[in-house]
């Protein structure tokens, strides 16, 4: 099931729908990182390129997982 997190960025509100089990690892990133889950977010999507934002946060997050393992 997707949740949704709204975010200021770059000065407009965005909505992003995520699995739960992803927003869970990039809160985790955030938290490890001293930041908060927004100013990461603002982080992957200032690097993004043209990739959907939500894609971004996607590998983002499998990336996390992979390197823990």
């Amino acid at each position: 099931m997707l949740k949704k997190r709204s975010f200021s960025l770059s000065g407009h509100r965005t909505s992003v729908a995520l699995e739960a089990e992803f927003w869970a690892v990039l809160d985790g990133e955030a938290k490890a990182a001293g930041k908060s889950l927004a100013a990461y977010v603002a982080d992957i999507d200032r690097k993004r390129g043209v990739r959907p934002l939500a894609s971004a946060l996607r590998l983002t997050a499998l990336a996390a997982v992979s390197q823990r393992n």
